[in-house]
Order: C-alpha cells, then sequence, then structure tokens
C-alpha cells in the first residue's frame, strides 16, 4: 500500500535525522528575518543568515518540512491554481540542508538513497538533470549512484544555476526527475526532461552554493560550501500514491469531498465544476494557514494576497452555485488533517472561521452587483464574435462596483476572451486626470526655501533621547516662508538648530513643545518636525526680544508635556503586545498618535472588542505597570533586531541601524519615540474607547497617569448622580437601572398592543376618504402618531378591506411624516406606487420610492400632510 502524506513527511525527517540533521520546526510565513520578502517561499528563508555567514547555529546540518506560499511577488501561481495539476499558492516543501558540512557526493547520495530505497521510486524511470559545466556532479551522478549517462541531461543558467541575488551565494543545481509515461506528455517528437508538460515531473532540486559572485560578476569559489535542497510533499504525494495530478493525492482528496458535500457537486463528473473545485481547496489551505500565521484580510501587502485568494474562492464557490457565505465552514477541514503537524492551527480555529465569514459577506454584495453585469459582458462580446472584454466596461466594472480586475481577467479567461488591460488603463488614466483637475489643492513636497536648505546644512543632531536642555546655535531662520537673518518679537518663525533635545514629529507621536532662550530673546515652541530626513523645524512664536541667525540659544523641552506623552507612546507599546497575545497574531498596527494627554491605536482585527477584551487588555497591561520593567533600547542593524523578535512588518523601510524598544520579554518593537524609563511610570492605563475606522481595522482610544485618573473620577462622578436620579446607592444603580428598563419594555408592549387595537378601529372608521376614480377604488387615510413600521402594520389591516384599488396613508410623530401608498397588483402596471410616493413627498419635504405594488417616503413638513394625501386622488386619475 502507497504511503500517505503523513508518512512521507514523517519518513523525510526521520531518515535525514538519522544523518545527525537537526530536525528544524516551520518557520511561520510571514518571514521573520526578512520584511523585504512577502512570504516565506523555500526551506532556506529561515536559514538565510547561517548561509550569508551572519549567524551561526549549533547544528551543521538540518532538516525541515516548511510551509509556504507562492501567491504575490516574484514567485507567483495563483493564475495557475486549478488550471494544472501541479501548481498551489500554499505547499509544503522538504528540504535537507548543509551549512559548510557535506556537500555534493552526500547530497547526491541522501536525494538518491531517500527516494528509491526509503520510498520505492523505480530507478528506471528517474532521470537527472545537471548544470553545462558540472562535471564534477555529472560523474557522481554516474559513479556513485550509478544512474546510466543518457538519463543525465546538461541544461543551462535558466534552468540548472541558482542565485541568491545579484551578488552573493550562488552554485550550479542538479534536479531529479521521474517520466511518468507518454500518456501525461505532449505528444511532441521533440518532448524530453526539460519540457513544460507533466511528463518528466521534477521532485527535488539539489542546489550546491558553492560560489560568491561579486559586483563585476566574478565568481570565487567559497571556502565552506553548503547544500541547500527543496522537494514539493504535493508532487511526491502524487508520485508516490501514482496518481497523474496533485489533487489526487491524500492531501487533497479530503478536502475534496469537503467541498462536494457543501456545495452538492461530485469531483471528477465536469471539467468546468472540477477546475472550481480544485481552486477552492487550494485556496483553502493558503487562507487558513496564513491567517492562523497572524495574516487578516486588508487592501496592502500580505492581507491583499489573502484578500485576492479569499475571493477567488467564493467567487469559484458562486461558480458552483453557492450564493452564501461557505468557505468559512470548510476551514475547520483542512484544520482538521493538518493540526497533528501544525498546532497553531488548533489555537486559531475560531479566528480563522470568524476571518473568513467576515470577508465572505462583504464580497457577497459586490458578487451580486457584479456577476450579472460580467456575465452580459462577455455574452455580448462572444455574440459579437471580439475576442476581449471592452476595457472601458472593464473599468466601469472595477471603478463603480469594486470588482477585483484579476477575477475579470479570469472570467474571461474561461470563456475564450482576453481583457483589454491597454483600453483599462487608458479610462483609469482619464479618471486620475479628471481627479487631479477637480482636486482644490496639489499635492506638493517640501516648499522650495526648506529644499534648499535640506541640500545646504548638515543634519540636525538629535539630543533627546538623553536630555531635554541643550545649548545650540541658530542655523537658519524661516519668516513667511523665507530666509531671514533675524526675527523680533511677534514673528512666527521656524529655527533650524545645529542639535536639539526637542523631540519631531514622527512614529505616530507629536512634536515637543518647549522654549529657546538667547542673549537677546525668547522663543515659545509649539511643534517640532522633521524634514528631508535630516533637518528638525521648530515652530513657534517669538515672545520677546530678537532672535538671530548664527546665535547660541538655550534649548529647553517641556519635561511635562514630553513624560506625558511618553508615558502614552510606552503604554501603546504594551497595548500592542497585550493585543497580540489576547487576540492572537493577526494583530498588526495600522497606525497610531501619541500625545501628552492621550494615545490612539489603529489595528487589524475582524471584529469589534467585547467588553471582556477590553477588561483583559486593560489588566494586562496594567500588570505590566505594576510590575515596574525597565524599558530598554539598543541600536543594531534590521535582521538582527528581527532575530532577536522585534516586530518588522513587509513594505516598512529601515535603515542600516535601526532602534530597538525592549520591555522586558512582553514586546519588542522598532521604534524612534521616546519612552519610559520603566513602565511604572505609566502609572495607570484605562482604555475609553473602542470602534472600527474601516473593513478589519479597529480603533482603541485610551488615557494614562493623571488622565486616566480624572476619567476614573468623571466616570465615578456620572455613577454618583445617576445613583441621585434614581434615587439608590451607587452599588445599586445598575439593578435599579435594569429594573426600569424591563417597567419600560412591559410600557412600551401596553403601547404597542393599544395601537393594535386602535388601528383595527381605525382601519374601518369614517375617518377613511374613498373615491371611486374612473372604476377604482382609491382608499386615503391619515393615522397619526405612527411610526413606518407602524403605519405598514396598519397598511396589512387596511389591505383587508381593500381588495382591488389604490391604498394611501400618511401618519405625522414627532415632527416626522410617513407615507405608504400600496397599488394591488392588477392595477401595477398602469398606475405605479413609486411614481405617486415621489409626488406626494413633494409636499411635506420629503423623498421617496419603491416597487411598483409598494413604495414609502418620508418627510419634515407635517403642515403638508394633508394636501400629500389629497394629491393620490388627482395622481391617479391622470394615470387612468
Amino acid at each position: 500500500m502507497a504511503m500517505t502524506a503523513h508518512e512521507l513527511r514523517q519518513s523525510f525527517l526521520d531518515y535525514f535525522s538519522k544523518y545527525d540533521h537537526a530536525v528544524v520546526p516551520s518557520a511561520p510565513l510571514i518571514p521573520q528575518a526578512d520584511p523585504t520578502l512577502l512570504f516565506t517561499n523555500a526551506g532556506m528563508n529561515q536559514f538565510k543568515r547561517v548561509f550569508l555567514g551572519e549567524e551561526t547555529r549549533s547544528y551543521k546540518r538540518a532538516v525541515s518540512v516548511q510551509k509556504c506560499m507562492r501567491a504575490g511577488g516574484k514567485h507567483n501561481d495563483l493564475e495557475n491554481v486549478g488550471y494544472t495539476r501541479r501548481h498551489h499558492t500554499f505547499f509544503e516543501m522538504l528540504g535537507n540542508f548543509s551549512f559548510g558540512d557535506y556537500f555534493k557526493e552526500d547530497a547526491i547520495f541522501f536525494g538518491w538513497d531517500y527516494l528509491t530505497k526509503t520510498i520505492g521510486l523505480p530507478q528506471d524511470k528517474l532521470w537527472v538533470t545537471i548544470f553545462q559545466d558540472d562535471d564534477e556532479a555529472f560523474e557522481l551522478w554516474q559513479k556513485k549512484v550509478n544512474v546510466p549517462t543518457n538519463r543525465i541531461v546538461r541544461l543551462g543558467h535558466k534552468d540548472n544555476f541558482w542565485q541568491m541575488g545579484d551578488t552573493g551565494p550562488c552554485g550550479p543545481c542538479s534536479e531529479i526527475h521521474i517520466d511518468q509515461g507518454k500518456e501525461l506528455g505532449c505528444g511532441k517528437p521533440e518532448c524530453a526532461v526539460g519540457c513544460d508538460c507533466d511528463r518528466y515531473l521534477e521532485i527535488w532540486n539539489l542546489v550546491f552554493m558553492q560560489f560568491d559572485r561579486d559586483a563585476e560578476g566574478t565568481l570565487h569559489p567559497l571556502p565552506k560550501p553548503s547544500i541547500d535542497t527543496g522537494m514539493g510533499l504535493e508532487r511526491l504525494a502524487a508520485v508516490v500514491q501514482k496518481t497523474s495530478s496533485n489533487y489526487d493525492s491524500d492531501l487533497f482528496l479530503p478536502l475534496l469531498s469537503a467541498i462536494a458535500d457543501r456545495t452538492r457537486h461530485t469531483y471528477g463528473k465536469d471539467a468546468v465544476s472540477d477546475r472550481s473545485m480544485r481552486v477552492i481547496a487550494d485556496h483553502l489551505r493558503a487562507i487558513t494557514f496564513m491567517i492562523a500565521d497572524g495574516i487578516l484580510p486588508s487592501n496592502e501587502g500580505r492581507g491583499y494576497v489573502l484578500r485576492r485568494i479569499l475571493r477567488r474562492a467564493s467567487r469559484h464557490g458562486r461558480l458552483l452555485g453557492t450564493k452564501e457565505p461557505f468557505l468559512h465552514e470548510l476551514t475547520n477541514a483542512v484544520i482538521d488533517q493538518m493540526k497533528d503537524v501544525y498546532g497553531e492551527l488548533s489555537q486559531a480555529a475560531d479566528v480563522v472561521r470568524q476571518a473568513v465569514e467576515g470577508e465572505e459577506e462583504r464580497f457577497i454584495g459586490t458578487l451580486d452587483q457584479g456577476l450579472p453585469i460580467l456575465n452580459s459582458m462577455v455574452d455580448e462580446a462572444k455574440a459579437e464574435i471580439r475576442g476581449s472584454l471592452d476595457g472601458e466596461s472593464v473599468f466601469k466594472l472595477y471603478d463603480t462596483y469594486g470588482f477585483p480586475l484579476d477575477l475579470i481577467e479570469e472570467a474571461a479567461r474561461e470563456q475564450g476572451l482576453v481583457t483589454d488591460l491597454e483600453g483599462f488603463q487608458r479610462a483609469l488614466d482619464a479618471q486620475r486626470d479628471r481627479a487631479r483637475k477637480s482636486a482644490s489643492f496639489a499635492m506638493e513636497g517640501e516648499k522650495p526655501v526648506v529644499t534648499e536648505l535640506i541640500q545646504q546644512l548638515k543634519p540636525t543632531e538629535f539630543l533627546g533621547y538623553q536630555a531635554l536642555d541643550a545649548d545650540t546655535v541658530v542655523q537658519a531662520i524661516l519668516k513667511n516662508e523665507q530666509l531671514a537673518d533675524d526675527a523680533v518679537e511677534g514673528d512666527e518663525v521656524e529655527l533650524v538648530l545645529n542639535a536639539t533635545p526637542f523631540y519631531p514629529e514622527g512614529g505616530g507621536q507629536v512634536g515637543d513643545q518647549g522654549t529657546l532662550v538667547g542673549p537677546d530673546g525668547r522663543i515659545q515652541v509649539r511643534d517640532t518636525t522633521k524634514v528631508g530626513g535630516k533637518l528638525f523645524l521648530h515652530k513657534g512664536k517669538v515672545t520677546a526680544g530678537r532672535v538671530r541667525k548664527g546665535e547660541h540659544l538655550s534649548a529647553s523641552v517641556n519635561g511635562v508635556t514630553r513624560h506625558d506623552a511618553a508615558r502614552n507612546h510606552t503604554a501603546t507599546h504594551l497595548m500592542h503586545a497585550a493585543l497580540r497575545e489576547i487576540l492572537g497574531p493577526h494583530v498588526k498596527q495600522y497606525g497610531s498618535l501619541v500625545t501628552p494627554n492621550r494615545l490612539r491605536f489603529d489595528f487589524s482585527h475582524f471584529k469589534p472588542l467585547g467588553t471582556r477584551d477590553i477588561e483583559e487588555i486593560e489588566s494586562l497591561v496594567n500588570e505590566q505597570v505594576r510590575e515596574n520593567t525597565s524599558v530598554q533600547t539598543n541600536e543594531m542593524g534590521i535582521q538582527e533586531a528581527t532575530q532577536a523578535g522585534a516586530l518588522a512588518f513587509f513594505g516598512d523601510k529601515y535603515g542600516e541601524k535601526v532602534r530597538v524598544v525592549g520591555i522586558g520579554e512582553f514586546s519588542k518593537e522598532l521604534c524612534g519615540g521616546t519612552h519610559c524609563h520603566a513602565t511604572g511610570e505609566i502609572g495607570t492605563f484605562r482604555i475609553i474607547s473602542e470602534g472600527g475606522v474601516a473593513a478589519g481595522v479597529r480603533r482603541i482610544e485610551a488615557l494614562t497617569g493623571v488622565g486616566a485618573l480624572d476619567y476614573s473620577k468623571k466616570v465615578e462622578s456620572e455613577v454618583q448622580e445617576l445613583a441621585e436620579l434614581l434615587k439608590t446607592s451607587p452599588s445599586d444603580v445598575v439593578t435599579k437601572a435594569r429594573k426600569l428598563v424591563s417597567q419600560l419594555k412591559d410600557k412600551e408592549r401596553e403601547l404597542e398592543q393599544l395601537k393594535l387595537k386602535m388601528m383595527d378601529q381605525g382601519s374601518s372608521s369614517a375617518e377613511a376618504d374613498v373615491r371611486d376614480i374612473n372604476g377604482v377604488k382609491v382608499h386615503v387615510q391619515r393615522a397619526d402618531g405612527l411610526s413606518m413600521q407602524e403605519l405598514r402594520l396598519f397598511s396589512d389591516k387596511v389591505r383587508n378591506k381593500v381588495s382591488e384599488g389604490v391604498i394611501a396613508l400618511g401618519s405625522a410623530a414627532d415632527d416626522k411624516v410617513s407615507l405608504l401608498v400600496i397599488v394591488t397588483k392588477d392595477l401595477s402596471k398602469k398606475i405605479k406606487a413609486g411614481d405617486l410616493i415621489k409626488e406626494m413627498a413633494t409636499e411635506v419635504d420629503g423623498s421617496g420610492g419603491g416597487r411598483p405594488d409598494m413604495a414609502q417616503a418620508g418627510g419634515k413638513n407635517p403642515a403638508g400632510l394633508a394636501k400629500a394625501l389629497d394629491k393620490v386622488f388627482s395622481l391617479v386619475e391622470a394615470k387612468l
């Protein structure tokens, strides 16, 4: 019986462990020490610094099964998923590595021995490729493992030479392929190893890292050559289980079965639905693992890739006839299959399900609106025998309805069409031009005079981490956006100093305030900013005397506001760490504001925080405050910082040296802001609000120190006042309020019953004005004091008495007007309720609309209600 994927995974680790390889766990999909990489896309990623000689490990041989993503960035298989037997977004890479230990001979032996003896692949079906000039590898394959000469193929740089970048470690590689038979080939006479068809399938790539390429392109031998290998588990499982497609292996069949049950389709019966089921199966794995590793749907970076994958899967569900959210119901199928290997999946199960469901629900509206239009565009293109979708129409669908361009392209491809991307780009550019012309402002860079200073002056030296006071020299004075030699009392100025203790606005923290005092003058600084990445501008007003260029000044930061801002900044770091610990690693900072009197923090999360969540976050932060942990700052290289656990995000720009702010083992972040010396200085921490600012983005506002204490006092005062109003004690306020709310609900129910009784009486009362207009019965009635919902209930009772005709009802309540018109089905082609309601609404300063058989309107002029209702008779007469 063929080995299962689980058995293959374990056998690989066991085989190399037997040969003294350290078994290293999979790294997360988010690269931990390389912010320039979108996803972990190979087993060697977590060993990159070891290969570069920047880090040493306790072992020289390693083996791993690495979870990988290839969607977005340089390595992107997304568009091929579902259309081929072997492309995936998420996959597992088996790899063995040598860091200056063994080299080609052992790597070749291990590869051949594992495939032929451990898992029993037939030797006569295996082929080997080598780099065209690698005679050493040729001899080893031929003599060491006895591969026939005619099954060793020499290929060029494109296929068999690997390099990490334009410079640095590189070397030839050797690939092991398996001949799957002519039936999987392309049928071309020239079909051979290296062909893109599925006959000769690459299984394992052995990279011989033996050279260092310099800037001129010259190759220099490495003193300690290394080995990096990679083999896809999905392909290996398909080969071992003798299936022609990865999707027919036991890694995918359970998922496909779950998808079949949910969508009521059978896999293997229809090529089109099979393709959609393969897309969903692949994407479910990617979605589940990405969210479990802390990625949430968003409009940028990794989150955008996740959103694209999730929406592509959702669209394919729609193609299978599933119109409601369903992907979240299937994520547990992935978790159940993989949780024994990847324990993090079980821990993140609820987060995965909730995040997927939320994103699905948001996208369904887009599909409901956009798909009929897209289908119409496709039908029109095919009817007119055009080979492409019109670019301008594609842009309208993209711009007006938010329909993703990649899904439009895929839908076109499924119907044998292409998308007019040039026309799309023209329409997009035209819209951008219109937006630029209609804008009331222009995006500008720095003012010319500031740009000139940036080019001329040396960078401002920042002294504020060590001191709040410093002696400094005026390098430039800006007054009315012009350079000036001096400034006098009353002048608004911006000063550039050679050195300063003032922190400039940045990293969410506001700029420092304080004073600049010279021999003859004084400036009150109200803000500090940084321009050109080098000069600090001190913005303020001359409050006394005169200040001159070149003068020595005494710079003093307002210690109270600086320390208050520092408290809030350190508290922000603590709260970020607490959010990640309580809600999960998907929490990522989206923005922050740190001022002396409050802090604001925007972060990724898919639902509102509950009262208990907020209490736990507050409690955890205050626990850290009571610990009075020392706040440490260190400068180091970006690689060293991320390796130490400091948070760094893809796309953020970092210099060669970064500043790491660490709070014990609880928090480590890259940050240039000012902080407390110890967490105890925060005093206390209090969250005052939590809400949403965008899809998948939440915002918390909080206070610390005296601000938090004042807020607590204010709340206590309000509770005391409420207790006095309720004639009870503060401790019994909640109990008394619940009792009152319960009584109020009882009274509301009584009122509701009374209104219903009055409606019954009113529906048959003489107050109704009923007329016959050319054979059509028109029932008009006013019933004040009813809301729109109550007016609809009233209309149900009136309809029981008016089987054919037109009903117009109106109500005035609290200076608001509600109008409702009903036209029975037999008349709705001649007389449309929506047309009547629009005319009536003008009399009450309102607007409305609806269906031909029922429409409603609201207004704000009760004085016009009688005229609006009376108007119905003439409107109906005009329609007949």
